[in-house]
């Protein structure tokens, strides 16, 4: 199935027990699949095979040949769709040197063009072509030295036979090599292009394909940005090695991203994942470990399908193994799932990784976790603790660099948290005047962070959100200010009732509100939650403010942890 190999046993067949040369010439690029138009690419040389040198004895006929050490081939020839090298190859019969109009071919192929006596003469040489099943793929030169007997007619067919072989085997690399691309191909797209940058938390992952070509796996992995800067954290493998798990993988990976949307707990998510897997109608099962982190209480919330559990490198080197008592994979059907809570310290890292990275042949689990947790404290044994990209780096080890049985997924979270003193919450009573309320504890708080030069435009956004969420709200509201590198303001209330911008008309009374948002805002959007939605906007902040230091709000009236309106 390797192309290469392929090639190398067919000069070990021929040199030196058949030839003393072989020059193996392939079209670039190969044609894949059973099309039946001729290719029309260039032959470049691949391969070259040379026997010993040895005494000349001659034993054949006609003028001496040159040494068989001194012939070389061109590094690429560009053969005409209709010239006599392309209809030789297309016909698939290979034919002596010294057959009628053949030697100008040779000649092109040994790069001797303009000399045409430089090519061996009599039947010293033979060109096979390299025919697939529909199509040419390039051709083998042999050649025999001065101390050889000149090629016969049995040879002749020894030659067809090496070159039908080879070409099959060509034809199935190219296939196979195709194939394994395709699942690369497929199993990348399906896995997140790139990993979001919420506020309180680094994140860095990895993924290795297994080094058995095309034995496409169903690892994968998300980062997903959460409501009040929470941030969900997935890990998941899809049992077995096919193009059929990888398309399970992508099926449950957007069910668990579009679950995560509706902010459920984990345990939540698990089981619907577990119920919308029944429906799938698949035979094959998966494990899945879901988490969500919360950067304000730094608090970490985990529910586990039969997945292996994750390990947690705190800031001193040690590590330790988060025992969340794991349910049944996804897809058996038993759904009984459920979420732990567990601080998650400030410079803590936490790994998320699949079976690949821990089990192998020579190795089970329990001894893979211990070699995972060596290679973490071995890479925290500096002064300093390491970059996320350099200790994924250190979690492969030696896997990085191939002989993998199975895939590997890799979600390395550091945790960052955000400061208490940067973040501002209140419950709001559903009453005409709480806009003005939302106004005036927006305008203390950001005259508290030095940031009274966005006062005015986030005091319009929040008085608009807060007005409308008035409208639909049968409970307290919830509005919270957020300084981290933009600031962020969201607004949650009871309704399911996502608001969408409009153009209002010259006669309209409302439908502004989300036009000035939209406007002012750098981003913003609106979240159906469990208990209702969230709409949130950002501003970035103002270039002084990033060096100023933050002011911590003491004003017990103004932030509040109780469900009370405030006066």
């Amino acid at each position: 199935m390797n192309l290469d190999e392929t090639l190398h046993e067919l000069c070990q067949a021929a040199v030196p027990a058949f030839a003393d040369v072989a020059f193996v010439h392939l079209y670039a690029p190969l044609p894949v699949g059973d099309e039946t138009a001729a290719p029309h690419g260039v032959l470049r040389l691949h391969t070259t095979d040379r026997a010993p040198p040895r005494k000349a004895a001659t034993g054949g006929t006609g003028p001496l040949p040159p040494a068989a050490d001194t012939v070389q081939a061109a590094e690429a020839v560009r053969p005409a769709a209709t010239g006599p090298l392309a209809k030789l190859l297309r016909a698939g019969q290979p034919v002596f040197g010294d057959r009628p109009g053949i030697r100008s071919v040779v000649a092109e192929l040994l790069g001797v063009a303009n000399d045409p006596a430089a090519v061996p003469p009599g039947r010293r040489l033979i060109l096979a072509p390299l025919h697939g099943r529909s199509h040419a793929m390039g051709s083998v030169v042999l050649i025999r030295g001065p101390d050889r007997a000149d090629f016969t007619a049995d040879d002749l067919i020894v030659a067809s036979q090496l070159a039908t072989h080879t070409a099959l085997g060509i034809h199935k690399a190219v296939l196979y090599a195709h194939e394994a691309s395709v699942a690369d191909t497929l199993q990348r797209t399906m896995l997140p292009p790139s990993l979001p940058k919420p506020a309180g938390v680094l994140l860095a992952s990895r993924y290795l394909p297994s080094s058995r070509t095309a034995q496409v796996g169903g690892d994968w992995y998300d980062a997903i940005p959460l409501p009040g800067n929470r941030v969900a954290l997935v890990i998941g493998d899809v049992m077995g090695h096919s193009m059929t798990s990888a398309a399970i993988m992508g099926q449950l990976r957007t069910i668990v991203q579009t679950l995560a949307g509706l902010d459920l707990p984990p345990d939540e998510i698990l089981h619907h994942l577990d119920e919308q897997a029944e429906r799938l109608g698949s035979e094959h099962t998966a494990t899945c470990l879901y988490a969500m982190y919360d950067p304000v209480l730094h608090r970490l919330l985990v529910a586990n399908a039969g997945h292996l559990p994750p390990v947690l490198l705190h800031p001193d080197g040690s590590t330790e193994v988060l025992l969340v008592p794991p349910g049944a994979p996804i897809g058996v059907g038993e759904g009984e799932f459920q979420s732990f809570e567990m601080p998650a310290p400030t410079g803590a890292t936490l790994l998320l990784y699949t079976d690949g990275l821990v089990e192998s042949r020579d190795s089970d689990v329990l001894t893979g976790v211990d070699r995972l947790r060596a290679r973490l404290r071995a890479a925290t044994s500096g002064s300093a603790p390491p970059a996320l990209d350099e200790l994924c780096d250190q979690a492969l080890g030696t896997l990085g660099a191939g002989g993998r049985d199975d895939d590997i997924a890799l979600l390395a979270v550091r945790f960052e948290g955000i400061l208490p003193e940067t973040v501002a919450y209140w419950y709001l009573a559903p009453r005409p005047q709480t806009a003005r309320q939302a106004r005036r504890l927006t305008r203390r708080t950001l005259h508290g962070w030095g940031l009274d030069s966005l006062a005015e435009s986030t005091e319009l956004m929040v008085s608009e959100v807060v007005a409308n969420a008035v409208r639909f709200a049968s409970r307290p509201i919830t509005l919270r200010l957020l300084r981290t590198d933009v600031l962020r303001c969201e607004v949650g209330d009871d309704s399911s009732l996502v608001p969408r911008m409009r153009h209002a008309q010259l006669n309209d009374e409302g439908g502004r509100g989300l036009f000035l948002v939209d406007r002012l805002a750098q981003r913003w959007g609106a979240t159906r939650v469990s208990t209702g939605k969230v709409v949130w906007f950002e501003q970035p902040l103002p270039v002084s403010s990033h060096t100023a230091s933050v002011t911590s709000i003491n004003d017990g009236s103004d932030r509040r942890s109780a469900i009370d309106p405030v006066v």
